[in-house]
Order: C-alpha cells, then structure tokens, then sequence
C-alpha cells in the first residue's frame, strides 16, 4: 500500500557544513522546494530523506529531510536587536509577574525619562503589568524585572530557544537537535 504524502508536509533541516542547526528558533527549515533548489545547485548535501518522492517526466528524488550547507556560514556573533529576539531572551515570559499571556515589550526606564530601546532598557512584559508600570521608574511603582535586561549572545537565544522546541520534530531531525531526548545505548 502506497501513502500519499503532500510534498508541503516535508520540510528540510538545514544544518550548517559542521552539522549544527542554523538556528534553533526559529529552527532552520526550508521548503521542499528550496531544498530541491539548493540541491540543484550543488549548494548542499543530503544527510537524510524522507520516503515521498517527487517525480517528473525524467526525473525521480526522494525528498530531503536533513541537507548540510556545503560552505560554513559563519554565524552572527550578535543577534539582532528585534521584538522577537527580547521574548525569546526572556523566555517567553514577561518579566514582572511571569505571565506568557499578552506580551508586549516595556522600557524599564520609560524613554518619556531619558529610557532608551536597547537591549539593556527593554524586557518582555504583559500588557496588564506593561499598562500598571506605565511610564514610571521601577522603584516609583516598586515593580522591578525579574532578570535585568541585558545585550544576549547567538548562543544565549539558541539555549533558550531549546526550551521551545516546534509542534513537529521529524524522526530524521533528532540526531542534529539538542533538545532533551533520550539518546541511544
């Protein structure tokens, strides 16, 4: 019995040419077809596929499910300062109740006294505590963050994003992820 599998469903772990994930969160995927393209162009290695196939008139591949990049990317040695890169520094939580619910961002010192948006004035709140603190200094409301905000690695986000590993970590994926699983004898 032959199952059908949408190509969609089958998306491919790019790891870098000394097998580590490009990134952890988001994890490095790309899509099948990418992956096919990247192929192509001898730009990687296939390290493991899946049973789907794709076929064309002359031409027949299984599909990708783990490629390394032929070429080391050398990675940022500074992650980007952006909304997404302060939830995961703080872990998806906000810094003053520990909420994950409604996350916003808040200026520990409020940019209305001087506060600026850096790494080191900006942590993870939600917006009930966010409206609460409102434009006052920490010790005025005597609401202070759990963890003083502060310029996080590449490597600090990739540990903190092992905490949140997706919905959906193919079989072939395990090896090449450090999540807490149960390695082999």
């Amino acid at each position: 019995m032959t199952i059908h599998v949408s190509p969609e469903t089958c998306p491919a772990l790019v790891l870098n040419a000394d097998y580590r994930p490009l990134s952890y969160y988001p994890l490095s995927l790309w899509s099948w077809q990418d992956a096919i393209k990247a192929v192509c162009l001898d730009r990687v290695n296939i390290v493991s596929e899946y049973e789907t196939k794709i076929h064309s008139p002359s031409f027949e591949m299984r599909l990708p499910s783990v490629v390394s990049l032929k070429d080391y990317v050398k990675p940022a040695r500074h992650p980007a300062f952006t909304r997404f890169n302060v939830f995961l520094r703080d872990r998806f939580q906000c810094q003053y109740c520990g909420s994950p619910h409604d996350l916003t961002f808040d200026h520990v010192i409020p940019r209305s006294k001087g506060g600026l948006t850096t790494w080191e004035n900006v942590v993870a709140a939600c917006a009930p505590c966010n409206l609460r603190k409102a434009n006052r200094l920490p010790s005025e409301i005597k609401m202070f963050p759990h963890q003083a905000p502060y310029a996080p690695t590449v490597h600090d986000l990739h540990n903190n994003g092992r905490a949140f590993p997706p919905n959906h970590l193919h079989q072939s994926w395990l090896d090449y992820l450090y999540w807490d699983i149960e390695l082999e004898p």
